[in-house]
Order: C-alpha cells, then sequence, then structure tokens
C-alpha cells in the first residue's frame, strides 16, 4: 500500500495541505497548467512552504524575475491568447471528460487603448482553447481597427504558431484537411476559420513566450481564463461574469459586443492580484502599461 505524506498545493484544481498518497494527489495537479506543489513528511512543513509561496513576491530585476517586457511599438497592435483544460482525475494526454472545464481568453493592446475577453466550455481540449483564444481575439481586431495595422500575436501555445509559420494549415488543407490518410484532424472547423480570417490583415507577426513565466500580458490571460473556470457551473457553462446589476459590461475601445466580455471588476480583480504579485509596475515605469 503507498505511504500517506503531507502533500501542499499552491496552484492546483484544489489548493491547500491534503494527507494522502500520490496516486490521489497527482489527480490534483496533473494535466494542469502551471501546477505548482511539493511533498513533505509532516503537515508543519507542508504548512509551512505553502504560506512562503501565497506571500512570496518576485523580486524585479532578479534572474528568475518571471517579467520578460515585449517591448510595445506605437500604432501597433499586440494580442496576447491562451486556452486551458483542468483534466480532473485523468492521465495527462487523454481525452477530457465531458464535466472536464476549459476556458480561452485574450488581451489585447494598442496605444493606449486596452480590451479582454474571456469563455469557457465544458468538455473541451486544451487546443481547442488555445485556438479559439487566436480566433476570438483576431475576430475583435478585425471588427474594431484597420486590417492593415501591424498585429503581433504572442502565445504560449507552439503548436498553434507551429502551424501557421510553419505552414501546416497549408498541407493538412491540401490533404482535404486531414493529417494524412486515415488521419482526421482535430478541430478542423476552427482551423478552416482561421485560415479565411488570416489574409484579411496585411501585417501580422507571432513570438512564442513561455507559458506563465515570462510577460504580465501572458500572465495575464492565465488569470482571467482560470478565474473563468472558477465561475463556470451547470446555470453559467461559459463562465460569463456579471456586474451588479446582472448584465455582462465591458471596458468599451470602440463599439463593440459588449456583452460578449467579461466585467470590469472582474478585469480589475486580476490586475490587482498580478500587481500585488509584482508582475505588474505603476505607471510610468519601464514595464510597458
Amino acid at each position: 500500500m503507498a505511504a500517506e505524506k503531507f502533500y501542499a498545493i499552491a496552484r492546483g484544481r484544489k489548493q491547500g495541505v491534503f494527507k494522502t498518497t500520490w496516486t490521489q494527489a497527482k489527480t490534483l495537479v496533473e494535466g494542469f497548467n502551471g501546477a505548482r506543489y511539493k511533498g513533505f513528511k509532516s503537515q508543519t512543513e507542508a504548512r509551512a512552504w505553502l504560506a512562503e509561496q501565497q506571500t512570496t513576491k518576485p523580486k524585479v530585476g532578479a534572474k528568475t524575475s518571471p517579467i520578460a517586457p515585449v517591448q510595445h511599438q506605437p500604432d501597433t497592435i499586440y494580442l496576447y491568447t491562451d486556452g486551458g483544460s483542468r483534466n480532473t482525475g485523468n492521465v495527462n494526454g487523454q481525452h477530457v471528460k465531458a464535466g472536464d472545464k476549459a476556458a480561452w481568453a485574450y488581451l489585447i493592446q494598442y496605444n493606449d487603448q486596452e480590451v479582454s475577453d474571456s469563455a469557457g466550455e465544458f468538455g473541451a481540449t486544451n487546443n481547442k482553447m488555445e485556438i479559439t483564444a487566436l480566433l476570438e481575439g483576431l475576430r475583435y481586431i478585425a471588427q474594431t481597427w484597420p486590417v492593415t495595422i501591424p498585429i503581433v500575436v504572442i502565445a504560449d501555445s507552439q503548436y498553434v504558431l507551429n502551424a501557421i509559420t510553419k505552414r501546416w494549415l497549408a498541407g493538412w488543407q491540401r490533404k482535404g484537411w486531414t493529417r494524412g490518410p486515415g488521419k482526421p484532424l482535430a478541430n478542423k472547423e476552427l482551423w478552416q476559420a482561421l485560415v479565411l480570417l488570416l489574409p484579411r490583415f496585411s501585417q501580422i507577426s507571432y513570438r512564442w513566450t513561455k507559458g506563465h513565466a515570462t510577460n504580465h500580458g501572458n500572465v495575464f490571460v492565465d488569470h482571467a481564463l482560470n478565474q473563468t473556470m472558477d465561475a463556470m457551473s451547470a446555470d453559467n457553462p461559459s463562465g460569463r461574469q456579471e456586474n451588479v446589476s446582472g448584465k455582462q459590461t465591458a471596458k468599451p475601445v470602440k463599439s463593440a459586443a459588449k456583452s460578449q466580455r467579461p466585467s470590469p471588476e472582474s478585469m480589475a480583480s486580476i490586475r490587482k492580484t498580478l500587481k500585488e504579485m509584482g508582475y505588474l509596475q505603476n505607471k510610468g515605469e519601464s514595464e510597458d502599461n
């Protein structure tokens, strides 16, 4: 019989200290984006470690600092995207269950304007959410600004970026939207929609970023999609946030589908959390805001 230990989970499907076996503990962290946990022989040690993880702030300027600022150029749109899925009790890499939560999020920054969006879906894969985040962000841009404005897409999904930059999309299209004979292409409809959308933009480039550790835009969308998954329920399957009046609102950039945006209160709470963690600096400092 496997021995029990005290497992402290700072980031996972559940947070806290649990006296259990690794077989049980790993269901709370395996496959969870950015999971952070550690096993201890005593409950005291576990609680001390957890408290340290919850209060420690990154040191600005340190080599291990999670902040690697993207130097924004004027008159350029920066689109941060992310997607995630919580595979409850599944072995990493296996299919998600119908009740598993998944969500996507994007953050758009253009000069002094900013907008974000996030929504969830039960039973969706991480890859589906990554593609959806990019699609939704580009659709918003196409509806809001001239498509001639330069766009920089920043994402942590090499799968999505490689499909575009390494021309996997073109290969799949030539093969009838398959990966080859007898090899179906997952998320075919989303890839097809992306192929139709991308040619509308005259200047678009792509940057990969290490997930959850390298810049505040990526950290922002990670927090946003996790907040969305936290809010998902049978009564609110998309996890959309509402304000006190019961109406979904948005921080307006230009005229857009405001009913599809999370509330300013929701986004403000994420910003406050990130600032307390040291990810966001005050206006006027070197980090781009």
